[in-house]
């Protein structure tokens, strides 16, 4: 078999937040992103009952399934992983719910919660989020320096908002998120710029911006496939949040169809996927 790209899309990105009150059921999304041509769908796993039910809604459906979760001491992160081992999921990705100051006390939380997921059952990966343990670019950089075998998950939108790269983005700067990239074992999508973390992809004028996402992918991509097995699966997640994400009008909607951004984005990636290695 070879290296196969699955396209999920996220559970949270098709929450509407419109004015006008409307949500969709979760059977109506789940059917909305098979009937789209996804490979599975990205979800977080909070206790048993959401996790039950998210299950019986998936049976039937072929749709794979990125289990997240925020977890914020050992056990959370024990018990996530267990719920997304009943889910049958490809992965957990962690986003560590601890702000530590000190680069010692990260070293020695990442390096402990890297051992608990070595007796996973599944992978479990590390996102690169705002907020979050891996907030900071450097501070990242820090912890892959102290812990080598960090696997991260990239969401690469955080940093590029986070450190407000200046424009054009420096040869030295590529190279701190190319390290990210070499560490990195699924993705997150989303298009930013310097200053809004979510950007409407189809507007032209943001072309710059989708031009460097599409760089630091096509880069991603191919230091995946050199550091992955023969028949590895790739997932990469379109994740086009709702509101405050999603930029908006005067009236509180979408300045965008996310959905279809959403498809945009899938098929562009698509197209880095398959282009000549």
């Amino acid at each position: 078999m070879m290296q196969q790209l699955k396209f999920l899309q996220s559970l949270w990105a098709m929450e509407r937040r419109e004015p006008d009150g409307f949500e969709r059921t979760l059977d109506e999304n789940l059917h909305m992103i098979a009937d789209g041509s996804f490979d599975g769908v990205s979800a977080f796993v909070g206790n048993k009952e959401q996790t039950k039910a998210l299950q019986v809604a998936l049976s039937g459906t072929g749709l794979f399934v990125e289990a997240c979760g925020a977890p914020a001491t050992d056990d959370d992160l024990k018990r996530q992983i267990d719920l997304a081992g009943e889910l049958g999921a490809l992965h957990f990705n962690a986003q560590p719910d601890i702000r530590l100051r000190r680069l010692g006390d990260g070293i020695d939380l990442i390096r402990r919660w890297i051992r608990i997921s070595e007796d996973a059952a599944l992978p479990v990966y590390f996102e690169t989020h705002r907020n979050r343990l891996t907030t900071d670019l450097f501070y990242t950089l820090d912890l892959l320096e102290a812990a080598p075998n960090l696997p991260l998950l990239a969401d690469l939108s955080h940093f590029l908002v986070g450190r407000e790269f200046a424009w054009p983005v420096s040869d030295e700067n590529h190279r701190l998120i190319e390290r990210i990239l070499d560490s990195s074992w699924a993705f997150h999508g989303r298009v930013a710029s310097r200053e809004q973390v979510q950007i409407e992809i189809s507007f032209p004028h943001h072309k710059m911006w989708v031009d460097l996402f599409v760089r630091w992918w096509r880069y991603g991509f191919a230091s995946w496939r050199r550091r992955s097995k023969s028949d590895a699966i790739l997932c990469f997640t379109c994740e086009l949040g709702p509101r405050p994400y999603a930029i908006t009008t005067q009236t509180a909607n979408d300045s965008t169809d996310r959905w279809a951004e959403a498809l945009l984005m899938r098929d562009l990636v698509s197209d880095i996927w398959t282009e000549p290695t």
